[in-house]
């Protein structure tokens, strides 16, 4: 028997900058047994002279073209439903990033030694920092390692990732580049990420590890640009904060999955403090009215309507903390709470 069949996808849009280097790390991996679709996503850049280039020349690679312009989680699904029917492993990656050599390998190895392992993961570099470093060491000697000294967690059952993951004692999920996915799983939904949530990724995650275990690879096998540099997720997260309510839908949707009532009810009051501290300190950036709808209407729909006492005591405490004159800051929200249409811009 020989090895499984991985299909690696990139989904892009105008990438061309950083095409070339993504390609290349797929053909340099030292596992040779994959196929690699490149869907583009209509670029109107060199994108797909540059995919077309590299397909003529190696037959593992293909190129599929999106009918119509997506948004980005959607292009991702598209380019999900194009992994070989025959593939028992599905690896992402984003047109700027990169895999190191033995990325697949070290991936693949794993899984097939742990068959109830749906995703695995790895350290990654995001421009010059390590991420995903947070899954803890055991004290239980595995094989090879002497008996109680500790030794890197490898294989975590699902569950225990996914609470870890809720109460907020790991980051090692990672990002859609930095994770290996069983095909089944992938093949199981028409849309593997949900495409209203911009956190689609981790929720993909929590849906699907309730009942299988989750790989870790401790070994940096993929490189990313830091997310500042222009991603196109970034551009979209960073002006509303998707991710605070985001953390949020997470709790309220898999919390009882993986939590008991106490551990979750007070994970959803610490992380709504933290949500007004930033809700409150966005009351002195004059953010407009898409900001305030948007937030809004994401909380709402989670049973924790937006309160309007509650972000005037956090932009108090915050204007406490960074205003030169919080007295003043207080009257202002004052103002607002008595009758203000909206938060006081």
């Amino acid at each position: 028997m020989g090895e499984p069949l991985v299909s690696v996808v990139t989904p892009v849009y105008n990438g061309a900058r950083y095409l070339r280097r993504c390609i290349k790390s797929v053909q340099a991996q030292t596992y040779t047994h994959w196929d690699y679709t490149i869907v583009n996503n209509c670029s109107t850049d060199e994108t797909f002279d540059i995919a077309q280039e590299y397909a003529a020349k190696d037959p593992r690679i293909r190129v599929h073209t999106n009918e119509t312009f997506v948004d980005v989680i959607a292009s991702y699904n598209n380019a999900l439903r194009q992994i070989a029917a025959e593939s028992k492993y599905c690896k992402v990656i984003a047109a700027d990033d990169w895999m190191f050599p033995d990325c697949l390998e070290k991936m693949v190895g794993l899984a097939e030694q742990h068959p109830n392992v749906a995703i695995v993961g790895a350290y990654g570099l995001i421009g010059s920092r390590i991420g995903w470093t947070g899954l803890e060491y055991v004290d239980t000697a595995e094989p090879g390692h002497e008996s109680g000294v500790p030794c890197p967690s490898t294989i975590v059952p699902g569950h225990d990732a996914c609470r870890l993951t809720l109460l907020r004692r790991g980051d090692f999920f990672g990002i859609p580049t930095s994770v290996l996915f069983l095909s089944s799983i992938v093949r199981s939904r028409h849309a593997f990420y949900h495409e209203s949530n911009l956190r689609a990724d981790i929720e993909a995650c929590l849906e699907f590890l309730e009942h299988h275990d989750f790989g870790f690879v401790h070994q940096i096998l993929t490189g990313s640009r830091p997310s500042e540099e222009g991603s196109v997720s970034y551009s979209l997260a960073r002006p509303l904060n998707v991710y605070s309510p985001g953390i949020l839908a997470d709790l309220v949707t898999y919390g009882h999955r993986y939590l008991d009532e106490a551990e979750l009810n007070l994970r959803i009051r610490e992380h709504l403090r933290d949500y007004y501290r930033y809700l409150g300190s966005q009351v002195f950036r004059r953010r407009g009215r898409e900001f305030w709808d948007f937030h809004r209407g994401k909380l709402a729909p989670l049973g924790y309507p937006l309160s309007r006492a509650k972000l005037a005591a956090a932009t108090v405490r915050w204007a406490a903390d960074h205003v030169l004159n919080p007295k003043r800051s207080a009257e202002r929200v004052a103002r607002w709470v008595r009758g203000a249409s909206g938060p006081p811009l």
